[in-house]
């Protein structure tokens, strides 16, 4: 316990069993499901990691099978979920660049801008205002909404609202409709503020904060933030453009939407699907097409430091940038006049491939546990699990207590791991008083 003690982000993976453990036991007692009886352990447990790990994915019809109690107590989860991922980002952060040594906390503190050097409380404080004054700005234009359109009692639009606003600002995918929000995917006034507060939650407050502060100046923003933004503009339209292009004609989607619809319905699934979750149209029925983007949007995930997964996007076009300027033969990978460390390309390396090799590995884990689940659709299943997305093509519901433990230990891996392999790498981090000899072995 001293030597924990000692390390304080070693903790964090430990704090989070801890909540899951205890949502595990509240979500098994009778009076959390609608029809008053035990809740199975491996359901229990596959609905609270979910919810803790904001990932959404759920082996139950969410709506019928959990009442009121069970509702509140996924809504709590996720939202300690989310918190806890930020604050514990954010004091990952900040307990490394206090160990690292005054050079290298200045480095940590030039990438991240906000965090690094500063105030615990006053960030901690600016991260809780941040997150609530968004949920709450969501959750009265989407019950207004239901209220005015729908017919929806006052309470019921309140508490939709806000059960939905919590689980698109911690990139959840918990909804109160059986097949998603599908319904309101041609309603831009339900869908489009859940798909900002979902783009604002998975950014990262390293890269919101600064990217507010310095709106005017865009060029000043830190090579993080840089990789983060405008990584995640070409990512969303990207992906719009590509879901346009492969669902344009198909009846089971969009392809009896007009073309606000359609712009509409893709704009909202993208922005939902990198880590959100939500179906806002029926990715059941999707083309064979849409499936390889999308399985590629989920892997790469959002910012770092946020509510999203996946390998994060500043990872993902940081080795893009190592990529070419290696083809080009330049002896430094530079992004916006700025050289990148050697060390910050290995780690995006490290965590790239040990990501590919978990993938890999659970989808063939879950292919063997499972023989009628196909390998597109464990990829798809497993993709979403570990980059805590929570879209799924129907597989979860159907798989047995060992292929759901497969799902659950890739939900907790996929939402801790990059924050303990991170800061692990960062503290390991020292300076060698010689070098050895250098060799160049062929390659390729």
């Amino acid at each position: 316990m001293r030597r924990l003690l000692r390390k304080p982000v070693r903790l964090v993976p430990l704090g989070f069993l801890a909540v899951i453990l205890v949502g595990t036991g509240l979500l098994m007692l009778p009076w959390a499901t609608s029809e008053e009886r035990y809740t199975p352990f491996v359901t229990a447990l596959f609905t609270s990691t979910s919810a803790v790990s904001v990932t959404g994915m759920a082996v139950t019809d969410t709506p019928n099978y959990w009442n009121g109690f069970g509702l509140v107590m996924i809504t709590v989860l996720t939202q300690l979920g989310g918190l806890g991922i930020l604050t514990g980002a954010s004091l990952v952060i900040l307990a490394v660049s206090r160990q690292l040594g005054l050079r290298n906390r200045l480095l940590v503190q030039a990438e991240t801008a906000e965090f690094g050097l500063g105030d615990v409380r006053r960030l901690l404080l600016r991260i809780a205002a941040t997150v609530f004054v968004t949920e709450a700005l969501m959750t009265a234009v989407v019950a207004a909404r239901l209220f005015l359109a729908y017919d929806y009692r006052p309470g019921r639009a309140l508490s939709s609202a806000v059960f939905h606003s919590v689980q698109a600002f911690n990139n959840g995918g918990f909804a109160l409709y059986s097949d998603g929000l599908i319904a309101f995917s041609r309603d831009g006034w339900v869908a489009l503020p859940l798909s900002i507060g979902a783009i604002i939650g998975g950014l990262g407050f390293p890269a919101l904060f600064e990217a507010v502060r310095e709106w005017r100046q865009p060029a000043r923003w830190a090579v993080a933030t840089k990789l983060t933004v405008w990584g995640s503009v070409v990512l969303t339209v990207f992906g719009v453009a590509y879901l346009l292009m492969a669902e344009w004609g198909n009846p089971f989607t969009i392809g009896t939407f007009d073309v606000p619809g359609k712009l509409l319905a893709s704009f909202t699934q993208i922005a939902l699907s990198r880590t959100g979750g939500f179906d806002v149209i029926n990715v059941g029925r999707l083309t064979d097409e849409s499936y390889p983007m999308l399985i590629g949007l989920m892997f790469i995930g959002g910012g770092s430091a946020s509510t999203a997964g996946g390998i994060k996007v500043s990872t993902f076009f940081l080795l893009g940038f190592a990529i070419w300027a290696e083809l080009r033969g330049e002896p430094d990978t530079t992004v916006g006049h700025r050289r990148v460390a050697a060390a910050s390309q290995r780690q995006a390396l490290t965590v790239a491939l040990l990501s590919v090799a978990l993938v890999a590995g659970g989808t063939v884990g879950l292919i063997g546990l499972t023989s009628h689940v196909s390998f597109s659709a464990a990829l798809f299943e497993v993709t979403s699990a570990f980059s805590t997305t929570g879209l799924t093509v129907g597989v979860s519901g159907q798989l047995s207590p060992p292929g759901q433990y497969v799902l659950i230990a890739l939900m907790y891996i996929g939402r801790v791991g990059p924050l303990t392999l991170g800061s692990a790498i960062a503290l390991n981090t020292r300076r060698r008083l010689y070098r050895y000899p250098e060799e160049q072995p062929i390659v390729g």
